[in-house]
């Protein structure tokens, strides 16, 4: 990642926007990030006005505001509104791609997916397996720790009926090279699809670039948005060839008493119900972000995590697990003596907040690597060298 370092970057602005920032130490963006002082109050107001009004009439009254959430998005992500939907989170958001293409799916097709997946995404690969005799296939990483491009793209085939990476996996600190995949699926055809859910926000995504056809997102981690959030994008001209697995009056429109007509942008994947005062909420959280620069927010997590790394890695007994060229803001760790969970509970009482991450969660990476919980501590811009220090102060004094 560039260097944050000779940038303009007002960092008592921010935290004085992010009211969290007063009350505790919060390394655990990964999980949820702090929400600034904008969103809160969008959130806020418009709750206040459903309870004012009605929840039906508020959404009429707020819809400029409404749509802008799809055009943040669409600069963010470098596309076009058309190709947004806006989801519960990012797991609805990943579903409805994944089992959309899966309705193809039959014996001898197979799926290319990373050692560091998410649980989440290969459950549903189990099931489609279960369902359809589709093989699922790991793709070897290097030494380093990120997928081998040179080994993916010899194992690609005319089977090959999906390539479905996760860009930033939940521990590890990895940040996967999804560029160079997206060469490679553009390349051979084949649909590729990424979940970005702890990319967002934290390394820049531009959808053109990576070549990806279809990208997964929460609004609750990086992007500093409200929790029940998410959306997804599919490509323009990928759009048909991704049957919603499911569609309601919203997705289409009942135009016969046995015909019905689907929409013909990403929309068609969203249902009728919506947490309105959330989405308006992720669009003020993007716009946030979008006005502070990522080449700036993204450097200076880099920054930031590569100090909390060396601080760690300065502390006796205690072992990083970090792997892959390029990594990102979440640090993982632990120590051979106090369980990870224990350590956790014993850092909030200190009004410091971290995670863990078990072998459930990325079984093929932890089992690989010997591992069954570690400790992830996740870092954002708004976080400061001062927190880090006492961050890590706080690790050793608990362990000696």
């Amino acid at each position: 990642m560039p260097s944050s370092k000779g940038t303009t970057f007002d960092i008592d602005k921010i935290r004085a926007e992010t009211p969290g920032c007063g009350h505790v130490l919060h390394f655990n963006n990964a999980g949820a990030g702090l929400m600034p002082s904008p969103v809160v109050d969008t959130v806020t107001a418009h709750l206040k006005l459903e309870a004012e009004i009605g929840g039906y009439e508020a959404a009429d009254a707020t819809k400029t505001a409404f749509e802008n959430t799809y055009s943040a998005l669409a600069k963010f992500l470098n596309c076009t509104t058309g190709e947004i939907a806006l989801m519960e989170n990012a797991t609805v958001a990943w579903q409805a791609a994944f089992y959309g293409l899966a309705q193809n799916f039959k014996p001898g097709d197979r799926i290319l997916t990373a050692e560091a997946e998410y649980a989440s995404n290969y459950i549903a690969y189990l099931q489609m397996a279960e369902r359809t005799g589709v093989t699922i296939e790991a793709v070897p990483s290097l030494e380093t720790g990120e997928l081998d491009v040179d080994a993916l793209e010899n194992m690609i085939d005319e089977r090959v009926k999906l390539i479905a990476i996760t860009h930033v996996p939940t521990n590890g600190g990895l940040v996967n090279p999804a560029v160079e995949i997206g060469r490679v699926a553009r390349a051979a055809n084949i649909p590729y699809l990424l979940d970005a859910c702890q990319a967002a926000g934290q390394v820049p995504l531009d959808v053109e670039a990576i070549g990806c056809d279809m990208l997964s997102a929460t609004g609750r981690k990086y992007l500093r948005g409200p929790r029940g959030t998410g959306f997804l994008y599919v490509r323009q001209d990928f759009l048909d060839n991704v049957p919603p697995p499911m569609l309601d009056l919203h997705g289409a429109q009942w135009t016969a008493r046995d015909g019905y007509t689907a929409r013909t942008d990403a929309r068609k994947f969203e249902n009728w119900e919506y947490y309105v005062a959330g989405q308006i909420g992720l669009g003020v959280a993007v716009d946030y972000l979008l006005a502070l620069g990522q080449d700036v927010t993204c450097a200076r997590i880099g920054d930031l995590s590569t100090m909390l790394r060396q601080g760690l890695a300065d502390i006796p007994d205690i072992t990083l697990h970090d792997i892959g060229r390029q990594k990102g803001g979440i640090v993982s760790f632990s120590n051979p003596v106090m369980d990870p969970g224990a350590l956790k509970l014993k850092l909030r009482e200190k009004g410091i907040n971290c995670s863990t991450s078990s072998v459930s969660s990325t079984r093929l990476d932890m089992e690989g690597r010997g591992l069954e919980m570690v400790n992830r501590a996740s870092v954002h811009y708004y976080n400061t060298e001062d927190e880090v220090q006492r961050f890590c102060a706080s690790v050793a004094g608990l362990i000696a």
